[in-house]
């Protein structure tokens, strides 16, 4: 199936599990990371049962600290 990653389209295999792609695109930090999928924010707690879907848009987004 067809989803797109961080603005590029990526062949997967169907089913794919969030935590498989973390590992597949080598996130860093992956505790640290927020994921959107499709604009929505996904929940810590459904990260590791969330079964990506054809056309998904997934963002990774890292919060950092930080100012005056």
């Amino acid at each position: 199936m067809i989803i797109v990653v961080s603005g590029e389209k990526k062949e997967v295999k169907d089913n794919l599990i969030l935590p498989e792609l973390i590992e597949q695109e080598n996130v860093e930090m992956p505790e640290y990371v927020t994921v959107s999928i499709n604009k929505e924010f996904v929940p810590s707690d459904e990260k590791e049962t969330t079964v990506l879907k054809e056309g998904d848009v997934v963002e990774f987004l890292y919060f950092m600290g930080g100012g005056c």
